[in-house]
Protein backbone atom coordinates (compact mmCIF):
# COMPACT_ATOMS: atom_id res chain seq x y z
CA UNK A 1 0.00 0.00 0.00
CA UNK A 2 0.92 3.63 -0.80
CA UNK A 3 1.79 6.09 1.48
CA UNK A 4 -0.96 8.70 1.47
CA UNK A 5 -0.49 12.13 2.13
CA UNK A 6 -3.95 14.14 1.42
CA UNK A 7 -4.59 17.85 1.77
CA UNK A 8 -7.65 19.58 3.91
CA UNK A 9 -8.82 23.39 3.92
CA UNK A 10 -11.75 25.29 2.65
CA UNK A 11 -10.93 27.01 -0.72
CA UNK A 12 -8.53 29.41 -1.56
CA UNK A 13 -5.83 29.13 1.36
CA UNK A 14 -3.26 27.25 -0.91
CA UNK A 15 -3.67 23.33 -0.66
CA UNK A 16 -2.90 23.06 -4.47
CA UNK A 17 0.31 25.31 -4.10
CA UNK A 18 1.42 23.01 -1.02
CA UNK A 19 0.53 20.20 -2.63
CA UNK A 20 2.86 21.50 -6.07
CA UNK A 21 5.87 22.07 -3.18
CA UNK A 22 5.45 18.36 -2.01
CA UNK A 23 5.44 17.11 -5.46
CA UNK A 24 8.43 19.50 -6.04
CA UNK A 25 10.30 17.93 -2.66
CA UNK A 26 9.09 14.27 -4.45
CA UNK A 27 11.09 14.93 -7.42
CA UNK A 28 13.94 16.28 -6.25
CA UNK A 29 14.43 14.09 -3.21
CA UNK A 30 12.96 10.61 -3.70
CA UNK A 31 13.69 8.15 -6.49
CA UNK A 32 10.68 6.50 -6.14
CA UNK A 33 6.99 5.83 -8.12
CA UNK A 34 4.21 8.96 -6.83
CA UNK A 35 0.88 9.18 -7.60
CA UNK A 36 -1.05 12.44 -7.23
CA UNK A 37 -4.90 12.75 -7.38
CA UNK A 38 -6.42 16.25 -8.02
CA UNK A 39 -9.56 15.67 -6.69
CA UNK A 40 -10.27 18.91 -6.22
CA UNK A 41 -13.58 19.63 -9.11
CA UNK A 42 -11.45 22.85 -9.69
CA UNK A 43 -8.71 21.09 -11.14
CA UNK A 44 -6.01 23.22 -10.66
CA UNK A 45 -2.63 21.15 -9.96
CA UNK A 46 -1.88 20.32 -13.22
CA UNK A 47 -1.78 23.96 -14.41
CA UNK A 48 0.62 24.36 -11.28
CA UNK A 49 2.76 22.07 -12.44
CA UNK A 50 2.85 23.48 -16.16
CA UNK A 51 1.06 20.46 -16.96
CA UNK A 52 -2.36 20.61 -20.02
CA UNK A 53 -4.86 18.21 -19.06
CA UNK A 54 -6.78 16.79 -21.80
CA UNK A 55 -9.38 14.62 -20.33
CA UNK A 56 -10.42 13.65 -16.55
CA UNK A 57 -11.98 11.07 -14.99
CA UNK A 58 -14.97 13.03 -14.59
CA UNK A 59 -14.75 13.52 -17.83
CA UNK A 60 -15.30 9.34 -18.30
CA UNK A 61 -18.25 9.06 -16.21
CA UNK A 62 -19.83 12.23 -17.82
CA UNK A 63 -19.25 9.94 -21.19
CA UNK A 64 -20.53 6.84 -19.83
CA UNK A 65 -23.12 7.94 -18.37
CA UNK A 66 -24.49 9.89 -21.41
CA UNK A 67 -23.89 6.81 -23.44
CA UNK A 68 -23.81 3.36 -21.67
CA UNK A 69 -23.80 1.08 -24.31
CA UNK A 70 -21.15 2.69 -26.21
CA UNK A 71 -19.01 0.05 -25.04
CA UNK A 72 -17.19 -1.35 -27.61
CA UNK A 73 -19.10 -5.10 -28.98
CA UNK A 74 -17.96 -8.51 -26.60
CA UNK A 75 -15.93 -6.00 -24.08
CA UNK A 76 -17.15 -5.84 -20.28
CA UNK A 77 -17.75 -2.51 -19.02
CA UNK A 78 -15.93 -2.54 -15.51
CA UNK A 79 -13.01 -3.39 -18.70
CA UNK A 80 -13.81 -0.81 -20.46
CA UNK A 81 -13.67 2.07 -17.78
CA UNK A 82 -10.92 0.53 -16.46
CA UNK A 83 -9.42 1.10 -20.13
CA UNK A 84 -10.63 4.79 -19.90
CA UNK A 85 -8.39 5.25 -16.67
CA UNK A 86 -5.39 4.36 -17.96
CA UNK A 87 -5.85 6.68 -20.85
CA UNK A 88 -6.47 9.65 -18.74
CA UNK A 89 -3.36 8.96 -16.20
CA UNK A 90 -0.76 11.41 -16.92
CA UNK A 91 2.21 9.62 -16.39
CA UNK A 92 6.28 11.47 -16.23
CA UNK A 93 9.83 10.42 -15.42
CA UNK A 94 9.21 11.53 -11.19
CA UNK A 95 5.49 11.05 -10.64
CA UNK A 96 2.28 10.16 -12.66
CA UNK A 97 -0.90 12.23 -12.52
CA UNK A 98 -4.57 11.34 -11.96
CA UNK A 99 -7.43 14.22 -12.46
CA UNK A 100 -10.43 13.08 -11.00
CA UNK A 101 -12.28 16.91 -12.39
CA UNK A 102 -16.15 18.45 -12.35
CA UNK A 103 -18.59 17.16 -9.70
CA UNK A 104 -21.43 14.61 -11.15
CA UNK A 105 -24.65 16.08 -12.94
CA UNK A 106 -28.06 14.29 -12.42
CA UNK A 107 -28.60 10.63 -12.19
CA UNK A 108 -27.16 7.71 -10.49
CA UNK A 109 -23.57 7.29 -10.39
CA UNK A 110 -23.00 4.66 -7.84
CA UNK A 111 -21.84 1.65 -9.96
CA UNK A 112 -19.51 4.04 -12.11
CA UNK A 113 -18.11 5.82 -9.06
CA UNK A 114 -17.32 1.73 -7.42
CA UNK A 115 -16.07 1.14 -10.49
CA UNK A 116 -13.46 4.16 -10.79
CA UNK A 117 -12.62 4.23 -6.77
CA UNK A 118 -11.91 0.51 -6.98
CA UNK A 119 -9.51 1.10 -9.78
CA UNK A 120 -8.00 4.36 -8.10
CA UNK A 121 -7.14 2.06 -4.46
CA UNK A 122 -5.68 -0.86 -7.40
CA UNK A 123 -3.94 2.21 -9.17
CA UNK A 124 -2.53 2.89 -5.78
CA UNK A 125 -0.69 -0.07 -4.84
CA UNK A 126 1.52 0.74 -7.42
CA UNK A 127 3.11 3.81 -5.88
CA UNK A 128 5.25 4.04 -3.23
CA UNK A 129 3.55 7.19 -2.35
CA UNK A 130 0.13 8.92 -3.22
CA UNK A 131 -0.32 12.40 -2.45
CA UNK A 132 -3.70 13.39 -2.72
CA UNK A 133 -5.12 17.81 -3.54
CA UNK A 134 -8.47 17.21 -1.76
CA UNK A 135 -11.61 19.53 -2.31
CA UNK A 136 -13.01 21.16 1.00
CA UNK A 137 -15.71 18.54 1.65
CA UNK A 138 -13.06 15.58 1.61
CA UNK A 139 -15.61 13.48 -0.33
CA UNK A 140 -13.25 11.80 -2.79
CA UNK A 141 -11.32 10.50 0.47
CA UNK A 142 -14.36 9.33 2.04
CA UNK A 143 -14.93 7.61 -0.93
CA UNK A 144 -11.50 5.38 -1.01
CA UNK A 145 -11.87 1.62 -0.38
CA UNK A 146 -9.36 1.11 2.61
CA UNK A 147 -10.06 4.75 3.86
CA UNK A 148 -6.50 5.16 4.90
CA UNK A 149 -4.59 8.64 5.09
CA UNK A 150 -1.22 8.70 6.98
CA UNK A 151 -0.67 11.68 7.18
CA UNK A 152 -3.53 14.93 6.64
CA UNK A 153 -2.31 18.44 6.21
CA UNK A 154 -4.87 20.75 7.22
CA UNK A 155 -4.45 24.05 5.61
CA UNK A 156 -5.31 27.38 6.37
CA UNK A 157 -3.80 30.67 5.00
CA UNK A 158 -3.42 33.61 7.90
CA UNK A 159 -7.07 34.00 8.57
CA UNK A 160 -9.09 32.60 11.52
CA UNK A 161 -11.82 32.16 8.80
CA UNK A 162 -9.61 28.80 6.90
CA UNK A 163 -8.22 28.15 10.39
CA UNK A 164 -12.00 27.75 12.15
CA UNK A 165 -13.00 25.51 8.57
CA UNK A 166 -9.77 23.98 9.93
CA UNK A 167 -11.40 23.29 13.06
CA UNK A 168 -14.94 21.73 11.48
CA UNK A 169 -13.40 19.71 8.92
CA UNK A 170 -11.29 18.28 11.67
CA UNK A 171 -14.59 17.52 13.40
CA UNK A 172 -15.89 15.26 10.45
CA UNK A 173 -13.21 12.48 10.45
CA UNK A 174 -14.97 10.66 12.97
CA UNK A 175 -18.12 10.94 10.50
CA UNK A 176 -16.41 10.00 8.14
CA UNK A 177 -14.42 7.06 8.71
CA UNK A 178 -11.38 8.21 7.68
CA UNK A 179 -8.09 5.99 9.51
CA UNK A 180 -5.92 9.14 9.90
CA UNK A 181 -2.84 8.04 11.17
CA UNK A 182 -1.36 11.38 11.30
CA UNK A 183 -2.26 15.10 10.89
CA UNK A 184 -1.42 18.24 11.53
CA UNK A 185 -1.97 22.04 10.44
CA UNK A 186 -0.27 23.98 7.57
CA UNK A 187 0.14 28.17 7.69
CA UNK A 188 0.28 29.13 4.25
CA UNK A 189 1.43 33.00 3.32
CA UNK A 190 2.36 33.17 7.03
CA UNK A 191 4.18 36.47 8.99
CA UNK A 192 7.02 35.58 10.52
CA UNK A 193 5.36 35.96 13.94
CA UNK A 194 1.75 33.92 14.61
CA UNK A 195 -0.33 36.69 17.00
CA UNK A 196 -1.41 34.73 19.79
CA UNK A 197 -5.30 35.23 19.05
CA UNK A 198 -4.07 32.98 16.24
CA UNK A 199 -2.22 30.38 18.28
CA UNK A 200 -4.89 30.63 20.66
CA UNK A 201 -7.61 28.99 17.93
CA UNK A 202 -4.81 26.45 16.98
CA UNK A 203 -4.75 24.71 20.53
CA UNK A 204 -8.48 25.13 21.31
CA UNK A 205 -8.93 22.94 17.56
CA UNK A 206 -5.99 20.65 18.87
CA UNK A 207 -4.53 20.17 15.68
CA UNK A 208 -0.50 20.32 15.68
CA UNK A 209 1.33 22.95 13.82
CA UNK A 210 3.57 21.11 11.37
CA UNK A 211 4.57 24.15 9.34
CA UNK A 212 4.31 28.09 8.06
CA UNK A 213 5.06 28.78 4.70
CA UNK A 214 6.27 32.58 4.29
CA UNK A 215 4.91 35.00 1.91
CA UNK A 216 6.90 34.20 -1.11
CA UNK A 217 6.96 36.66 -4.50
CA UNK A 218 8.29 33.48 -6.09
CA UNK A 219 5.11 31.93 -6.15
CA UNK A 220 3.15 34.86 -7.48
CA UNK A 221 5.50 35.41 -10.26
CA UNK A 222 5.32 31.59 -11.43
CA UNK A 223 1.41 31.87 -11.32
CA UNK A 224 1.37 34.98 -13.34
CA UNK A 225 3.90 33.62 -15.85
CA UNK A 226 2.52 30.18 -15.63
CA UNK A 227 5.54 28.37 -14.82
CA UNK A 228 5.81 25.24 -13.36
CA UNK A 229 6.46 25.43 -9.38
CA UNK A 230 8.78 22.27 -9.67
CA UNK A 231 11.06 24.64 -11.31
CA UNK A 232 11.11 26.98 -8.19
CA UNK A 233 14.33 28.08 -6.99
CA UNK A 234 16.13 25.85 -4.05
CA UNK A 235 16.30 28.60 -2.18
CA UNK A 236 12.52 30.08 -2.80
CA UNK A 237 10.91 30.22 1.15
CA UNK A 238 7.89 28.08 0.49
CA UNK A 239 10.26 25.47 -0.84
CA UNK A 240 12.51 25.60 2.05
CA UNK A 241 9.88 25.24 4.77
CA UNK A 242 7.99 22.52 2.42
CA UNK A 243 11.29 20.73 2.82
CA UNK A 244 11.53 21.06 6.21
CA UNK A 245 8.31 19.77 6.44
CA UNK A 246 8.69 16.70 4.45
CA UNK A 247 11.75 15.94 5.87
CA UNK A 248 10.60 16.41 9.63
CA UNK A 249 7.30 16.04 10.32
CA UNK A 250 6.27 13.74 7.77
CA UNK A 251 9.88 12.07 7.79
CA UNK A 252 9.61 10.93 3.68
CA UNK A 253 12.61 8.67 3.33
CA UNK A 254 13.53 7.37 -0.28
Amino acid sequence: MSTVIAMAGKGGVGKTTVSALILRYFTRHVQSPVLAIDADPNSNLGETLGMTIEKTVGDIREDFMRDPQGVPSGMDKILYLEMLMNQVLIENKNFDLLVMGRQEGQGCYCMVNNILNRFADELENNYKYMLVDNEAGMEHLSRRTSGKVDMLLMVTDYALRGLRAVGRINGLLDDLKLDVRQKGLVVNRAPDKLSQAFLDEVAQIGVPLLCTIPQDDNLLEFDMERRSMLELPDDSPAVLAVNDLMEKAIKVKA
